[in-house]
C-alpha cells in the first residue's frame, strides 16, 4: 500500500552545505516521481547519484536541526511513495515493465537507509519502528528478487534498530507483529543460503515473540511447516527425520496456539493447519516405513474433537497404504473402498491410491480396483486421462514377471472396466481425443501379449474392446481394418473359421472403400483369406488366393515364402509348391530378391519328396534348374565357394537318387531324364572345381544310355535316330573320361556297362568293326571279367543285330579267362561253351564241322579229371546227347567215318557225366551193331 506523505513547515536551512545536497536530493526524487522519464537505464542512474548524495549526507549527520530531519524524513517517504507508484503500475500492466524490479529494489534500499539518516525525529510517533519497517519489506523485496545477501542486510539493519527497543511493553500489536516478521524473515534468507542451524535458531528466539498472539502462533507454525516441506523435497539421507522435528515443532505451536484462540474463525483456521501438519507427520511415518505411527496419526485426525475431526480425502490413501505395509490387505481395502463414499476426492489422490493397491495386492488387486474405479464415477471429477492411467496399471506391460493366468484375470477386469459407458462417456468428443489414442494403445498392447501368448479367446476380447475407443471416421479406417484383420488372426487361431471369415470380409470392404486412393494396403487382408482357405482345406481356392496376392499394390515376394511355410504347416503341399513356384516367376527379371534361386527351387524338391509319385513334378524343377544355371552362370546360381558347391551337390545327389529309384521302380524314361541331369549338375563348373565329380559324371552318362536301352525294350518301340546319336554322343563323353582315369581308379562295372552300351549303339549304326574293336579293347583291359565277356557273348550270338564274330571272341575270351583262373566257374564254362558251339552251329553251318566236333572234343577234355558234380550234369548230358544226334544226319547219308567220329564223342562224353550208365550202354550196343553192318554192307560190296 501507498505510505501517506507527510507535510513539513518551510525550513531555513542552517548551513549551505546542507542545502546544496538536499536541493540535489529533492530534484532526484522529483526525476523518480515522473513517471514519463522512468526507464530501466534512468532508475538504475538516479539510484546511484542519490546513493552518493546520501553518503555525503551521512558524513554531516548527526543533524542538530529538527527542521531539518523532518525534511529529510519527507525526502525519504517520497522516495518511498514513487517505489510503490511504480511497483503496482508494473502489477496492472499487461506488457512486461519498462523498468528492472531490481532497479526499484535499489530505490526502496535507498529510501531506508535515509529514513535510518533522519533518526529521531520530534513529532513522528515511534520513528524507528517506521525506519526498521522500511528495512524489512526492502528485505521482503530482495528476497522474492533472490538476493539473499541484500535481503539478509535488510533484516539485519531492522533488528539492530528495533533491538534497542522494548517492544514486550508495547501494547500496539502491530509492533509486535512487526518484529516477529522480522525474525521469521531473518529465518527463511538463512535457509535459502543454506544456514540451516541459524534459521533453526532464529526461528526458536521467535517463540519468546509470540505475546499469545493467534496471528504469531499461526505465522510461526507455518514457517515450520514450510521448512519441514523443504526438508522433504531435498531426498537426503536425514531429511525425514529433520522434516519431522520441523512438523514436531509446528504441532506444538498449533496446540499452544488453539489455547490462545479467542473466536471461532481462529480455532477452525489453527485446526486447519493442525491437521494439516499431521498429514504431514503421517506421510513422513508412512515414508520411514513407521506404519503403526501412520495408523495413529489417522486415528487422531479422525477423532479429532473439534466438529467430528478431520475428512480429509488424504487420510484414506494414508491407511490405506499403512495397512498395505502392515500386509493387512483387507484394512487396505476397506480404506480403498470407503474412499467411494467420500464426494468430491481429487483425481490424483485416488488414482494414486487405486495404483498403490493393486500395486501391492497384485493381480488380487484388479477386481477391487476395478470396483473402486467405477464407484468414483459420478462422485468424483474422473477424467479421461485418469481411466486411462487407469487402464494401463491394471492390464501391466510385458515382462512384468506375472503368470500367464494372471494376465488373463487383469485382462478379464480391463475388458470390464473399459466397456462400461459410464467411462465411454468420458472419451465423447474432440477433448478426449489423445486420451483416446492413449487407451486404444493401452487396451491393443495388452491384446498383443495375450495374442503372444497364445491366448487367442482373451486376446481376441481386447482387441475388440479396443475398437470401442476407435471413431468411426475416415482417418480410422485403416487403423479399424486393421483391427479386424487381428481378430481374424485370433479365430483362425481359435479354428473359428467362419468367424474369421466375417472380419476379414469387414476389413475388405473398409480396404475396397479407399483403394482409389491407396491409402489402406491390402496384402495382408488377401494373405489372412488364404490363410482361410488352408483351415478349410480348399487348395483349389488357397491357389487362386496366391495368384490374388500377387495383384496386390503392396505385395512383396515375402507372402510368398510365407505363404509356402503356412502351407508346409498345414500339410496342404502343392499349395506351398505353387507359392513356390510363383516366386520363381519373379527371378527371370534380374531384380534383386532376398532369398536366391536355388535356395526356392531346393525347397520345392523337398516338399514334392514328402509324398510318392511327384517324379515328373520334380523333373520339371530340375530341369529349370540346369536351364538358369545355363542363362545366369554357375556361380550367379549357385553361389561361389563352399556354400554353392553344397547347393550345387545337393541337386546332383537328388538328380542320381531320383534317376536310381525311377531305374529300380523300372520307371525307364524319368530315369534317363534324371541321370542325364545328375551327369550335367556334377559336371557343373562352380569356382573350377569338377575333377573329384569325373567319375559319377561317367557313371550317370553311361547309365542315362542303360535306361534309354531298358525304356526301349520295355515300351517294344524302337529308339529314333536322333536317340541313337544322342546316346552315341554320350556315350563318347563317358569314353573319353574313362580314357583319362588311371587304371587303379577305373570301375570294372562301369567299363563293362560302357563298353556293352557301346556295342549295342554301334550296332544299331551298323558298325561291325567298331564293335570288335570295342569288344577287343575291353577283353585286352584289367577291368575285363569272363562273366562280363560272357554276357558280351551272349548278347551278340542272339537277336537282329547279332555279331558272330565278336559272339565267338567275346565266348572264346571268356572261356580262356574262366579255365584260366583257379578255381573254374564250371556252370558258365559249359554255358560258354554251349554258346560257342550254337554260334559255330548256327553261323558256320556245316561248313566247318570240324570246328564244332573240336568244341565237343575241347568240352571233353575239360571234363576229364573232374570230381563227381563237379561239371554240371545237365549241360554235360546236353553236350552228349547233342554230340550222338549229330551222327544220325551222316547215318542216313552213309558217312559211316563221321557218324562214328560223332557217335565216338558222345559216347566218350557220356562216359565222364554221372546217371549216364544206361545211355552209355545202349551207345555202345549200338556202336556194335552199326559196326557189324557196316561190316556187312562192306562184305556184301567186295563180293564179285
Amino acid at each position: 500500500m501507498r505510505i501517506a506523505e507527510i507535510s513539513s513547515p518551510d525550513i531555513r536551512h542552517q548551513s549551505n552545505g546542507h542545502d546544496r545536497l538536499l536541493a540535489q536530493l529533492d530534484s532526484l526524487i522529483k526525476q523518480t516521481e515522473n513517471r514519463s522519464h522512468t526507464n530501466p537505464e534512468t532508475l538504475t542512474t538516479l539510484a546511484s547519484d542519490i546513493k552518493q548524495i546520501l553518503t555525503q549526507l551521512s558524513q554531516l549527520a548527526p543533524f542538530s536541526s529538527n527542521s531539518l530531519k523532518l525534511y529529510i524524513w519527507k525526502l525519504s517517504y517520497r522516495l518511498w511513495n514513487s517505489c510503490v507508484d511504480l511497483s503496482n503500475a508494473a502489477s496492472i500492466s499487461r506488457s512486461s515493465p519498462a523498468f528492472s524490479p531490481d532497479a526499484v529494489a535499489n530505490l526502496r534500499h535507498v529510501a531506508a537507509d535515509l529514513l535510518s539518516l533522519a533518526a529521531d525525529v520530534s513529532g513522528i510517533p515511534s520513528p524507528a519502528i517506521k525506519s526498521a519497517s522500511f528495512y524489512f519489506k526492502t528485505g521482503v523485496v530482495w528476497h522474492d528478487l533472490k538476493k539473499y545477501d541484500l535481503a539478509s542486510g535488510c533484516f539485519e539493519k531492522a533488528t539492530e534498530i528495533v533491538s534497542k527497543l522494548d517492544i514486550s511493553r508495547s501494547s500496539d500489536s502491530d509492533e509486535r507483529k512487526l518484529l516477529l516478521d522480522i525474525n521469521i524473515a531473518r529465518s527463511r534468507t538463512a535457509w535459502e543460503v543454506l544456514e540451516q542451524n541459524l534459521a533453526i535458531t532464529l526461528l526458536n528466539r521467535a517463540k519468546c515473540l509470540l505475546f499469545g498472539l493467534f496471528e504469531h502462533y499461526k505465522s510461526l507454525a507455518n514457517q515450520y511447516l514450510t521448512f519441514a516441506k523443504s526438508a522433504l523435497s531435498k531426498n537426503e539421507t536425514n531429511s525425514l527425520n529433520d522434516a519431522l522435528k520441523l512438523m514436531n515443532e509446528a504441532l506444538e505451536l498449533c496446540e499452544k496456539g488453539l489455547g490462545e484462540a479467542r473466536t471461532r474463525e481462529e480455532t477452525t483456521e489453527l485446526k486447519g493447519l493442525k491437521f494439516k501438519t499431521l498429514r504431514f507427520i503421517s506421510a513422513i511415518h508412512l515414508q520411514k516405513g513407521e506404519y503403526e505411527s501412520v495408523i495413529k496419526c489417522v486415528r487422531v485426525l479422525r477423532e479429532g474433537s473439534f466438529d467430528g475431526g478431520d475428512h480429509h480425502a488424504s487420510l484414506p490413501v494414508l491407511a490405506m497404504k499403512a495397512w498395505l505395509g502392515l500386509g493387512r490387505y483387507s484394512e487396505a481395502e476397506k480404506e480403498l473402498r470407503g474412499m467411494v463414499e467420500i464426494k468430491g476426492v481429487p483425481e490424483c489422490i485416488w488414482v494414486s491410491a487405486v495404483e498403490a493397491y493393486f500395486q501391492a495386492a497384485g493381480t488380487a488387486g484388479a477386481e477391487t480396483a476395478k470396483g473402486v474405479f467405477l464407484g468414483l464415477l459420478g462422485r468424483c471429477h474422473v477424467s479421461a486421462k485418469a481411466a486411462v492411467r487407469m487402464a494401463h496399471r491394471v492390464a501391466g506391460d510385458e515382462g512384468d514377471g506375472v503368470s500367464e493366468a494372471a494376465v488373463k484375470l487383469r485382462a478379464k477386469a480391463v475388458a470390464e472396466l473399459v466397456s462400461d459407458e459410464r467411462v465411454l462417456a468420458l472419451f465423447v468428443g474432440d477433448a478426449a481425443a489423445k486420451e483416446r489414442i492413449a487407451m486404444h494403445a493401452v487396451l491393443w498392447n495388452c491384446a498383443s501379449i495375450l495374442f503372444r501368448s497364445k491366448d487367442y479367446e482373451a486376446s481376441a476380447e481386447m482387441f475388440e474392446k479396443s475398437m470401442l475407443y476407435l471413431p468411426f471416421d475416415v482417418e480410422n479406417r485403416i487403423l479399424r481394418a486393421k483391427s479386424f484383420r487381428v481378430l481374424c488372426l485370433c479365430y483362425l487361431g481359435l479354428f473359428q473359421i467362419d468367424r474369421a471369415q466375417e472380419y476379414i470380409t469387414e476389413a475388405e470392404k473398409l480396404t475396397n472403400a479407399f483403394s482409389f486412393l491407396q491409402l489402406e494396403p491390402n496384402i495382408a487382408s488377401a494373405f489372412l483369406k488364404f490363410k482361410i482357405y488352408l483351415q478349410k482345406n480348399d487348395q483349389k481356392g488357397a491357389i487362386n488366393q496366391i495368384l490374388a496376392m500377387t495383384i496386390c499394390l503392396d505385395f512383396t515376394t515375402d507372402f510368398l515364402s510365407l505363404a509356402a511355410h503356412e502351407a508346409v504347416a498345414c500339410q496342404a503341399l502343392p499349395v506351398a509348391v505353387a507359392a513356390l513356384s510363383n516366386l520363381l516367376n519373379f527371378y527371370t527379371s534380374g531384380k534383386p530378391m532376398p532369398t536366391k534361386e536355388v535356395v526356392v527351387l531346393r525347397t520345392i524338391v523337398t516338399i514334392l519328396t514328402q509324398e510318392t509319385g511327384n517324379e515328373s513334378e520334380v523333373l520339371k524343377y530340375m530341369k529349370r534348374a540346369h536351364a538358369r544355371t545355363s542363362e545366369i552362370g554357375a556361380n550367379c546360381f549357385f553361389g561361389t565357394e563352399e556354400a554353392g558347391r553344397r547347393e550345387q551337390n545337393w541337386l546332383a545327389v537328388m538328380s542320381w537318387n531320383f534317376g536310381t529309384n525311377c531305374g529300380k521302380e523300372k520307371k525307364y524314361e524319368l530315369c534317363m531324364e534324371f541321370l542325364r541331369l545328375a551327369s550335367e549338375f556334377y559336371g557343373i563348373r562352380v569356382d573350377g572345381q569338377v575333377e573329384e565329380n569325373s567319375i559319377t559324371v561317367c557313371k550317370s552318362l553311361i547309365l542315362t544310355v542303360s535306361a534309354m536301352i531298358a525304356s526301349e525294350n520295355q515300351k517294344q518301340i524302337a529308339l529314333m535316330n536322333n536317340e541313337v546319336k544322342q546316346a552315341l554322343e554320350l556315350l563318347d563323353r563317358a569314353g573319353k573320361i574313362l580314357t583319362s582315369l588311371s587304371t587303379g581308379v577305373l570301375d570294372p562295372d562301369l567299363f563293362f556297362m560302357y563298353t556293352f552300351n557301346a556295342y549295342d549303339i554301334q550296332g544299331r549304326l551298323g558298325n561291325s568293326e567298331s564293335q570288335q574293336l570295342l569288344v577287343k579293347s575291353y577283353a585286352s583291359s584289367k577291368a575285363c571279367k569272363p562273366e562280363y565277356l560272357l554276357q558280351i557273348g551272349l548278347a551278340a550270338s542272339q537277336g537282329p543285330r547279332s555279331n558272330p564274330q565278336v559272339a565267338a571272341f567275346a565266348l572264346n575270351e571268356c572261356l580262356s579267362a574262366l579255365l584260366s583262373c583257379p578255381s573254374p566257374d564250371y556252370q558258365n564254362v559249359a554255358l560258354t561253351v554251349r554258346k560257342l558251339i550254337a554260334v559255330a552251329s548256327i553261323h558256320k553251318g556245316d561248313t566247318d564241322d570240324d570246328a564244332v566236333h573240336g568244341m565237343y572234343k575241347q568240352a571233353y577234355r575239360i571234363m576229364v579229371g573232374l570230381k563227381e558234380g563237379e561239371f554240371p550234369s545237365e549241360e554235360g548230358k546236353w553236350l552228349a546227347m547233342t554230340a550222338w544226334n549229330r551222327a544220325a544226319v551222316p547215318v542216313r547219308l552213309g558217312q559211316i567215318d563221321l557218324a562214328k567220329k560223332w557217335m565216338n564223342v558222345g559216347l566218350e562224353l557220356t562216359k565222364q557225366i554221372v546217371g549216364m550208365e544206361n545211355y552209355r550202354s545202349c551207345m555202345e550196343d549200338f556202336i556194335s551193331s552199326f559196326e557189324k553192318k557196316c561190316l556187312e554192307l562192306s562184305s556184301s560190296k567186295n563180293r564179285p
